[in-house]
């Protein structure tokens, strides 16, 4: 039988690989989505700006969000195919 403490670090280091799924889309996710806020600020504030700058900041986000829903897909995937099993 496995001892409380190696099920605790099975268990830790199976978290990690799971949080580690899809880190770098989540990263220009968080950046794209607020570079698209910033950019539809700007074209609703500022007088100078393009109209197109409006449009921009919303594909922009959306395009952030569909990568946030990728990286759900994906780790949701990763999980049911490698269930975790203290015995292993």
């Amino acid at each position: 039988m496995i001892d409380d403490s190696a099920l605790n670090l099975r268990r830790a280091a199976y978290a990690d690989t799971i949080r580690s799924i899809g880190r770098r889309e989540r990263g220009v996710g968080f950046v794209a989505s607020l570079m698209g806020v910033l950019l539809l600020i700007w074209g609703r504030t500022v007088e100078g700006a393009p109209p197109l700058a409006v449009g921009a900041g919303l594909v922009i986000i959306g395009v952030a969000w569909l990568l946030f829903v990728y990286v759900i897909i994906r780790r949701a995937s990763y999980v049911r195919a490698h269930p975790f099993d203290p015995q292993s």
